[in-house]
């Protein structure tokens, strides 16, 4: 029986989704597929239209057996820590072959580009060539000396390949060709991007025909309103914005000269970017603010514990076999640092969406 891992952050789950889990399943008819779910903020710092519960609840019911957390304090960082921890958590609960969505679906070319960006001088190429001007994709490729179009999902899938070098050589890789492209916001096939999906929403168009059934109704009304007004309290009044994570290079002075000016998160955002920070980058730091993530936190990190959010009855039979095998405990540590976090996560969360989470952070209650 095969062992499929898969990385997802579902905002919203739609129809590439279903896709790609039906794909596997055709493969692999008989194997466990372990999602590692990012929650309420994802890799580029957008707030999640969906809530780490419901995300849970939905993959269940679409053929995902075992759904696990990926931590704030990775789940919005850069590809590579999203990447690495993301494996991590997935190699402590035994996978043995890892699957994602690939724009190229080319694992040959991907592991080459790994093997390439292990020159000594390759980060320090692709600063310079943000310094020019170059988007991150562009510097990437020219400091590759390749010609090729870094993607979304190729991106994380060169992190993926990384982390499983260093981790565990035996996790076997492969691809499932992406349909759609992730900076399509204007494509109306039955499968498009989540930035597509989001998109539509915010134009108040119809976005049923791209979701799954039971998805629609579980979408959150996010108030950025309310995001906006708690970062820009904490820029004002916080003395130490250099203390947290991502606020780098004297770029706090930008935040200050500009919140005032700025109405909404977009608009502070594009008044800050520099040619180093790029709006992913920037969306990061603002969350880490708002949240309060510090270096020193950062710096000190151990994942202590791996929290399952859900599992179905083949799910939990799995999970039975393995229990003594696991490396890192499946007990929530409420005194962990990463514990801490989400929890205040959570509280945010909840201002944004204006409505209750009902404790499902606090109760540590798997979904069945």
């Amino acid at each position: 029986m095969k062992v499929i891992g898969i990385i997802a952050e579902y905002n919203p789950f739609h129809n590439g989704h279903l896709y790609m889990i039906n794909e596997i399943k055709k493969r692999y008819p008989e194997s466990i597929i372990i999602c590692c779910l990012n929650g309420y903020f994802t890799e580029r710092g957008n707030i999640s239209i969906l809530s780490k519960e419901d995300k849970t609840k939905i993959a269940l019911d679409n053929n995902i057996d075992i759904v696990l957390e990926l931590p704030f304090v990775y789940g919005t960082q850069s590809a590579d820590i999203f990447g690495y921890n993301s494996i991590k958590i997935l190699n402590n609960y035994k996978i043995d072959t890892l699957i994602f969505g690939s724009e190229s679906n080319d694992i040959n070319i991907l592991n080459k580009i790994v093997d390439k960006q292990n020159d000594p001088e390759y980060d320090e190429k692709v600063l310079s060539y943000l310094d020019e001007g170059c988007n991150y994709p562009t510097a990437l490729a020219k400091a590759l000396e390749m010609d090729f179009d870094f993607k979304p999902n190729d991106l994380l899938g060169i992190s993926y390949i990384k982390a499983i070098r260093i981790i565990n050589p035996e996790i076997k890789i492969e691809t499932i060709k992406r349909t759609n492209d992730y900076h399509d916001l204007e494509l109306n096939d039955n499968i498009v991007s989540a930035s597509n999906i989001r998109e539509k929403l915010r134009n108040k168009e119809d976005i049923n025909r791209y979701l799954p059934v039971g998805v629609l109704n579980k979408i959150n009304n996010i108030s950025n309103d309310n995001l906006f007004n708690l970062l820009k309290f904490k820029i004002l009044t916080d003395n130490d914005l250099a203390s947290y994570v991502d606020v780098d290079e004297g770029i706090e002075y930008r935040l200050l000269k500009y919140i005032n000016e700025s109405n909404n998160m977009d608009e502070l955002i594009s008044n800050v970017k520099t040619k180093r920070y790029t709006y992913n980058k920037i969306n990061r730091m603002l969350i880490h603010i708002l949240v309060g993530f510090t270096k020193k936190d950062n710096n000190k990190l151990e994942l202590d514990y791996t929290k399952i959010l859900g599992f179905n009855s083949i799910g939990q039979e799995y999970l039975k076999t393995i229990r003594k095998e696991l490396e890192i405990p499946s007990i929530v540590d409420k005194e962990s640092t990463i514990y801490k976090y989400e929890l205040k996560v959570a509280y945010i969360y909840e201002q944004a969406i204006k409505k209750s989470l009902n404790n499902f952070d606090g109760k540590n209650i798997p979904v069945k």
